[in-house]
């Protein structure tokens, strides 16, 4: 197997000698996409235990090659947190490929099945999309997560990072392909694009060869996406996630759960960015809920009544409410009841993940009833919307949209499905 370095230089233009196209890469996934797409669920699954084992034996290469991108990016503390990789998340990922292994494989799985009154046998039978496109930004992982989920859901893949973790993205792309062709299986349905300019992103979405597109980072990249996509389009979205504290929440759980989906990560898609407060418990607790928030250095803005009740406050903007921050900030609202809760968070969420703490069980059903987001929680953070988290393995994004897939997409959700039919010789009269 080719050393990573080998297979790593700067990120490409729209065209260097050498190098392929955006076209040709899309192309060379489609070529190659049955060789992945045919895999027994045995040689899918060997496949991902080279790629874990692989990742993890190459760790330091693939750090320092990291760590020189992290020295070079300039976007700010919280990008080059999602840029970085350490040997505890290369051991996170290669775990992350390794839960996939005990995982179900979904594809030839019959969804439904029946027989007609001329009878036909048919069924219903889940098969790969064929080549999945993603394009997403800064997070190295996403790499091997989507080559993963793409391995085990027999899809072939292209991926497009961002400039700033291209060299890490090859690197990753490399050692995994690399482990592939060394057990004797065809590795190029994986394909990495070289061109990392805006012109390429935008190519790259016309292109036909791709089955479906999935872009994961900012609003404005998925916006871009929606705007210029010529093929179908899954699309994850920001999360401007809320927490509500009703009334008769407990003041402890109320604290831990508020810290930990605020501060445990900051810069990831379902970070707690709202607090709604019942006015009744904000004017008893509000200042000792935020404490542990205070001491971190969150800072805090509200609406009027919040910021009376804690005068470190600053006055929020309209802007703020409707903010993914991706940062130690957070906004707060204090509402009168959980019917003025759900209004305030249906109008100003991404309808990405929120959460109630409450002990009171009819509040807690109407919140979970008449939330309008893919992921609701009662008493719990809403860090957990994840693939992980969730059992799936890993997720190719979270999903806010309602046609096909919905929250954390698993393996299921990269899978389509074709109507089989049998017959012993009928034709319609």
């Amino acid at each position: 197997m080719a050393p990573p370095a080998a297979l790593i230089g700067a990120a490409g233009g729209a065209h260097e000698e050498g190098v392929m196209t955006v076209a040709e890469t899309c192309r060379m996934a489609k070529e190659h996409a049955a060789a992945i797409a045919f895999s027994s669920d045995a040689d899918k699954n060997k496949m991902l235990a080279l790629a874990a084992d692989a990742l993890v034996a190459h760790a330091g290469e693939i750090i320092a090659v990291n760590a020189e991108e992290v020295a070079a990016c300039t976007r700010g503390a919280q990008f080059q947190d999602r840029l970085m990789l350490n040997e505890a998340r290369i051991a996170g990922i290669a775990e992350g490929l390794k839960k996939l292994i005990a995982l179900a494989c979904p594809v030839g799985e019959v969804i439904e099945r029946h027989t007609t009154e001329s009878g036909l046998d048919i069924a219903r039978v889940r098969v790969p999309f064929g080549v999945i496109g993603i394009i997403y930004e800064a997070r190295p992982n996403v790499t091997a997560d989507a080559v993963g989920l793409c391995i085990k859901s027999g899809n072939a893949v292209v991926l497009r990072g961002s400039k700033d973790a291209y060299r890490t993205n090859a690197a990753i792309v490399s050692v995994i392909k690399g482990a592939i062709a060394g057990g004797g299986f065809d590795p190029e349905f994986i394909q990495l694009l070289s061109d990392c300019t805006r012109e390429g992103a935008r190519e790259f979405m016309r292109q036909k060869t791709l089955d479906v597109l999935i872009p994961r980072g900012s609003a404005s990249l998925i916006q871009s996406t929606l705007e210029n996509a010529e093929v179908p389009v899954i699309e994850t979205g920001t999360g401007n996630c809320h927490v509500y504290v009703e009334n008769s929440a407990d003041l402890a759980m109320a604290q831990r759960i508020l810290d930990n989906a605020k501060t445990q990560r900051t810069s990831v898609c379902n970070a707690c960015e709202s607090l709604v407060v019942d006015r009744s418990f904000a004017q008893k607790h509000l200042a000792e809920l935020l404490a542990p928030l205070m001491q971190k250095k969150v800072e805090l803005v509200g609406d009027e009544e919040a910021c009376i009740l804690v005068p470190e406050m600053k006055s929020a903007t309209d802007e703020d409410f409707y903010t993914e921050f991706l940062a130690m900030k957070l906004s707060v609202k204090i509402v009168e009841g959980v019917d003025e809760a759900i209004a305030w968070i249906n109008e100003h969420s991404t309808h990405h993940s929120e959460a109630i703490v409450t002990q009171n069980a009819a509040a807690a059903e109407k919140f979970l009833n008449e939330i309008d987001s893919a992921c609701v929680y009662e008493n719990a953070s809403t860090r957990f919307t994840d693939g992980f988290e969730f059992g799936f393995g890993a997720e190719m994004g979270i999903s806010t949209q309602k046609l096909h897939a919905r929250g954390p997409m698993g393996l299921k959700e990269l899978t389509s499905y074709k109507f089989v039919v049998k017959g012993n010789g009928q034709v319609r009269k």
